[in-house]
């Protein structure tokens, strides 16, 4: 089953313990993220303790109430114009709202998540696998119709292999 507008969004609101978020590619094509990444690219920053919005506010409320949101973003370096993006413009402002935002980065290394791809999973319970194009741009959303257990495993190895998003970018110019 697919899943769009208002069923989406209300995985965000209904999870009793977690969400968590498996990343995988180097830039995802948001179409309302143009105008910042293009302001991003030609020089443009903002202050991330300044960042309210629907997102970081839902991100605090969830946190005060002992509900975690959280993701683990695959990366290699040289980091894509998107990846810096993102990690300067959302994740810092993210993770101070409440996220727990881990970065594992295969540079040097095997991807021990090879052959996963891009999901969220809410209290372990239910998968949604995300689908893109090679290039970012999103294909569908749609539940996964199974076992979770290979997903809880991708996230433990993802976390194991992980470092918190804040060392990761210590000394990054971004």
């Amino acid at each position: 089953m697919r899943l769009a507008g208002e069923a989406w969004a209300a995985r965000f609101e209904d999870f009793t313990r977690e969400a968590w978020r498996l990343e995988l590619l180097p830039q995802y094509l948001m179409p309302q993220e143009e105008e910042e990444f293009a302001a991003f690219r030609a020089g443009a920053r903002i202050e991330p303790g300044t960042v309210a919005n629907e997102y970081t506010d839902r991100l605090r409320r969830q946190a005060a109430e002992g509900r975690t949101q959280g993701r683990v973003h695959v990366v290699a370096r040289p980091l894509s114009d998107y990846l810096r993006f993102e990690f300067h413009h959302y994740y810092r402002a993210h993770a101070l709202a409440g996220e727990q935002i881990r970065i594992l980065d295969i540079t040097d290394r095997p991807n021990p998540l090879e052959g996963a791809q891009d999901f969220w999973m809410f209290d372990h319970s239910e998968v949604v696998l995300m689908n893109y194009h090679p290039d970012g741009r999103q294909i569908s959303r749609e539940i996964h119709d199974g076992d979770t257990a290979p997903f809880i495993e991708y996230q433990r190895i993802a976390v194991a292999e992980s470092v918190p998003f804040e060392e990761y970018v210590k000394g990054l110019d971004l």
